[in-house]
Order: C-alpha cells, then sequence, then structure tokens
C-alpha cells in the first residue's frame, strides 16, 4: 500500500465561472525499439494512460487544479496521485481544453463543464505504489494505440498538439547537431497530416543526445 494519499474533497477546487478547472499531463517515455541498417538502436516514444474508475475506458492522468497550488504543480500532483510517475513537466502547456465530464456531475460542477490545462511530462519515475492504485490501472502505448483509445475529441487534439511539440523539438535537436557538423540521427515516423493519419510511433536514434535538465528551456522538475 502507498504511504502517500490522493486529495479528496473540493473545498480548495478552483472555478472559472462555472467551470471547473483542471490540470493533467501526458506522460511519456522513449523506449528502445529496434536496431537499424547503420548500427543504430532506435527508441520509440510511448505515452501512459490510466483507467478510469467505474468505466472502462483509458484517459490521460488529470484532475482539480486546486487554489494552494500552481496548475503546473496540479498537473504534477495528478500524475503522482492517479499514475504514479514523476518526471520533467513542460512548462508552457500543450493547450486548454473545455468539455463536460463523462462520470458523475459532482465531479465536475453542477453543470458538469471542465476547462483543462494540459501539459507533456518526460517520466523520470515509475512508483511501485501510488496513491490510486487501487482504482486505477496504467498502461504504456504508442501514440497509435493512444489515438484509438482515446474515446474524447480532447483528448485526440492534446495527443495531435503533443506530437507537434515532439516534432519541433526534433527540428531544433537537427539544428544542434547540424551547427557542431553531426547529422541528424533523429526519426519521426510521423505523416504530414498527423490529424488525418495518426503515426503509429515517434522514434529517434539512440545516439541523439538526450537532454539534460539543465539543457531543457520551459521546463518544470517534478521529480522531487
Amino acid at each position: 500500500m502507498s504511504c502517500l494519499s490522493a486529495r479528496t474533497g473540493r473545498q480548495r477546487q478552483r472555478y472559472e465561472g462555472n467551470l471547473r478547472l483542471v490540470s493533467g499531463c501526458i506522460p511519456y517515455r522513449w523506449i528502445k525499439d529496434s536496431t537499424d541498417q547503420t548500427g543504430e538502436t532506435e527508441e520509440m516514444i510511448e505515452v501512459l494512460m490510466v483507467s478510469s474508475p467505474k468505466r472502462d475506458d483509458l484517459v490521460f492522468p488529470k484532475g482539480g487544479w486546486e487554489d494552494d497550488e500552481t496548475v503546473t504543480e496540479a498537473a504534477c500532483r495528478e500524475a503522482l496521485e492517479e499514475a504514479g510517475v514523476k518526471g520533467i513537466l513542460r512548462e508552457v502547456p500543450l493547450g486548454i481544453w473545455e468539455f463536460r465530464s463523462k462520470s458523475n456531475l459532482d465531479l465536475c460542477c453542477t453543470e458538469g463543464g471542465c476547462k483543462g490545462y494540459m501539459f507533456a511530462m518526460e517520466v523520470t519515475e515509475e512508483l511501485h505504489t501510488w496513491p490510486e492504485q487501487n482504482n486505477r490501472s496504467r498502461q504504456w502505448l504508442n501514440i497509435k494505440q493512444a489515438f484509438s483509445l482515446s474515446r474524447y475529441e480532447w483528448m485526440c487534439s492534446a495527443l495531435e498538439e503533443f506530437l507537434r511539440v515532439m516534432e519541433e523539438e526534433r527540428k531544433l535537436e537537427k539544428q544542434d547537431d547540424d551547427s557542431i557538423g553531426c547529422p541528424s540521427s533523429l526519426v519521426a515516423d510521423v505523416s504530414e497530416s498527423q490529424s488525418m493519419a495518426p503515426p503509429k510511433c515517434y522514434k529517434r536514434s539512440s545516439t541523439m543526445p538526450h537532454h539534460s535538465m539543465n539543457s531543457k528551456k520551459n521546463i518544470l522538475s517534478c521529480a522531487s
């Protein structure tokens, strides 16, 4: 059993008009996938989803943003409580989406409306026990699987924005490589129209220097 506990109650919940403010993230990691013809090992990106209590679907960890924390702190807390992961959270949100809660209305507000801030988190630690593990299971998925299991339009939109951010990072890494005379070995298995044809995976070569925490820009460490 986890020594940590999840927050309960709605006494500190933030609202904007009739909308309950929610914060969450798309946790991701790079895993070794295959070795190409040059002998370089490729890495594939996976995202983490969690099961919904009392419903047969998978979602990204998210929950109420409370008045004693920042929106990024709320996203980190929800990732820990619901998915049992810690990591590096990008301070710039992937976007802000309004949606109606599909669960009990009192989990959002009387009208069931939510305004959600979603971030990208590179996972650095997976806990063996976490606060909501009795009610939620977690599952790592490739991009194609994540799209197919995202039941709601806002989740697909968040995934598309996540891929755009990953592609932008790839371009910046390529520029860094070119500036020191090294060819880029990052490979993105992404179509020109991500929203029309979601990619099966997103890859890079493991010989590509990985970002350290100090070299990242606009990020927040949430591993403490």
